[in-house]
């Protein structure tokens, strides 16, 4: 075991550079650190940094206080991602966007089934133990609903009808110019 710490010693020994006297991992660390720079600098020179999007600009959130997870909400807003709220709240969102979602449906079967979809995932998430805020979302009256519905459609035809039955005024026509008067007023 007494010749391990010697090997060590002269590999240490080797290690530092006999004219300075300084570590060869220094001086390899210093000259990665001066080719850096001068990359920098010929790179500048040539432009390469010059127009790059958000110049001149602040740096977004800088000196903002620290939130660890900023790299998901940050994710979640450019993606775009849904859904991963729990499962209260996304019911509170669904059903606030639940007319918007079946006025798109021309069909009362459609209807029926979007509502019996959502009536369903709200008696799941009751029987479920609760994680996160308090469901407070009831199920819908399927035949309520699909009245509420055929009313807004009724609604929506009479408005388009009544659209369509006002006589359409065309915007004015501009004045036709001749050639030579155009080029004239040049």
């Amino acid at each position: 075991m007494a010749e391990q710490p010697e090997r060590e010693t002269k590999d240490h020994e080797r290690e530092r550079d006999d004219r300075t006297g300084r570590s060869a991992a220094a001086q390899r660390m210093q000259r990665k650190t001066e080719w850096v720079e001068q990359q920098l600098r010929v790179a500048m020179e040539r432009g390469e940094f010059d127009d790059l999007p958000g110049a001149g600009k602040p740096i977004k959130d800088l000196g903002a206080q620290h939130d660890p997870d900023w790299w998901i909400k940050r994710l979640i807003e450019r993606e775009k991602i849904t859904g991963v709220l729990p499962p209260a709240l996304q019911l509170r969102k669904d059903d606030a966007e639940l007319d918007a979602r079946l006025d798109r449906h021309t069909a009362e079967s459609e209807v029926r089934r979007e509502l019996e979809e959502f009536n369903a995932r709200v008696i799941k998430a009751r029987y479920t133990p609760v994680d996160g805020p308090p469901l407070i979302t009831m199920p819908r009256d399927v035949d309520a609903e699909v009245e509420r519905w055929r009313e807004r459609m009724r609604a929506l035809r009479e408005a388009a009808r009544a659209e369509r039955a006002r006589p359409q005024q065309s915007p004015p026509k501009p004045s036709r110019t001749s050639w030579w008067r155009r080029n004239a007023r040049r």
